[in-house]
């Protein structure tokens, strides 16, 4: 029997669960944005520029390294909600115990790279002279908690596919409270830099860690994590892998070219990388919301799916669209209306602030088409699709960018230039992704006029 916190996919109003589902989820990733953005504002006033610079610099490189990784989580989320769908028991713990396994494995390889690599890394990327060691610094230690990053990651997952989004919002809450105080207390009362915001980060992930295998342990159906099965069954870890790892390649995709991009912004100087920074992490509250959605059709669309109930697919993406352009719109709205008071929380400098001002300007017009994109993403990763999905991002999204940088940007040098190979990233690549999911109703045309 299932937790009071565990959403059944499979019945019931779709748009009233999805929203039950989504909310918890989006209020989880805006808090942890918002413990993030705590690190970015407290170096950025107690510090300096340097420090924030320092700091945001750093993000593109982390997704690059991590996503791979992260993108097995997602193979474990579909597997998951596909056997809870299918109601195979036994398929669903041994899915459980080699994602949270491997896991682990995943975070001290992660952990070794990050910790060996970040500084040549960061050279390769031209992060300015005067920012490059804070951020080897702060990629060092963020590093060396990377298994337990992996740890949260795919235990969140895991709560994901059984429906229940409100626990990993609880344990935000508290971690990220912490990493508040640690923040705090490392950088103002011991006059810490960028090390002080990277050890509560770390501190705060270990809590939440915790608390989502504490989750776990305790449910009371095949989901229920015991220390003592943790094993890698190797069907198994191929089935994660053959979701799992397009999807991790198409995040690093994404990376790609968002480091070609970063090492661009590098080259017009501090202040410019500082108010990119704040305004990347303005960005962040809008695409946590959307993405929100993506992870809310996956799992409606694979636990159906396993239940072979094709129209509450088709009705789940349908949902899933009009929610995320209702929440995207309107969060652009706001980022437009109010770019320079929200910026100027990060920094105090005019020209960081014009320089973060841009970027909101040219993003956040059509950032919303980014939601569309990853809902539609979404509903192919429940769908059982890996390989179509990260070859239409390599196409729309990292082929155009790369192209776009190599070409226009280089004859027409300026930043609202550069920022907007986003946008038209995103429209061709929403094209590509909804002819592949026309191609499979088209397939299935049967199974959905037997149940219409």
């Amino acid at each position: 029997m299932a937790q009071n916190n565990n959403i059944d996919m499979c019945s019931g109003s779709l748009p009233r669960k999805m929203l039950l589902f989504a909310l918890p989820l989006i209020l989880s990733s805006v808090l942890q944005l918002l413990f993030n953005a705590a690190d970015l504002i407290v170096v950025g006033r107690c510090v300096g520029d340097g420090a924030l610079a320092a700091v945001g610099s750093t993000g593109a490189l982390i997704n690059l390294l991590t996503n791979l990784f992260i993108g097995l989580s997602v193979g474990a989320n579909v597997l998951v909600a596909r056997f809870i769908g299918a109601r195979q028991d036994r398929d669903v713990e041994e899915t459980v115990h080699t994602a949270l396994l491997t896991s682990v494995i995943s975070g001290i390889l992660l952990a070794a790279v990050g910790v060996t690599f970040a500084r040549p890394l960061l050279t390769l990327m031209d992060t300015p002279a005067d920012v490059i060691d804070g951020a080897s610094l702060y990629m060092r230690i963020y590093f060396l908690g990377m298994p337990i990053m992996m740890v949260y990651n795919f235990g969140s997952a895991i709560l994901r596919a059984i429906g229940d989004t409100r626990g990993p919002l609880c344990y935000l809450a508290i971690a990220g409270c912490v990493n508040v105080g640690m923040n705090l207390i490392f950088v103002l009362a011991f006059g810490m830099g960028v090390e002080g915001v990277a050890y509560a980060t770390v501190l705060s992930q270990l809590i939440s860690a915790v608390l989502v295998l504490r989750n776990l342990s305790r449910q009371n159906n095949a989901c229920r994590f015991c220390f003592s099965k943790l094993r890698i069954h190797a069907k198994k870890l191929a089935a994660i892998a053959r979701i799992g790892l397009p999807a991790g390649l198409q995040g690093c995709i994404f990376s790609i070219s968002n480091v070609l991009i970063q090492s661009s912004i590098n080259s017009f100087g501090k202040l410019a990388v500082s108010g990119n920074s704040a305004g990347v992490n303005i960005e962040g509250f809008i695409y946590v919301s959307m993405n929100a959605w993506h992870h809310t059709t996956l799992s409606f669309v694979g636990q159906n799916y396993g239940a072979g109930k094709y129209d509450r697919i088709r009705k789940s993406l349908r949902w899933g669209l009009l929610f995320v352009f209702l929440f995207g719109a309107g969060l652009d709205g706001i980022a437009l209306l109010f770019k320079p008071q929200l910026i100027g929380i990060y920094t105090k400098d005019a020209d960081a602030i014009a320089y973060g001002c841009a970027r909101i300007g040219v993003i956040c017009l059509l950032y919303f088409t980014c939601g569309i994109m990853d809902v539609i993403v979404g509903a192919l990763r429940g769908l059982g699709f890996s390989l179509l999905p990260t070859l239409m991002s390599l196409l729309g999204v990292c082929g155009f960018r790369i192209t776009w940088i190599y070409t226009y940007f280089r004859t027409h040098r300026s930043l609202k230039v550069l920022y907007a190979s986003y946008p038209i990233s995103w429209c061709i690549t929403i094209l590509l992704h909804g002819m592949v999911y026309l191609a499979w109703r088209n397939k299935n045309r049967e199974r959905f006029r037997v149940q219409d």
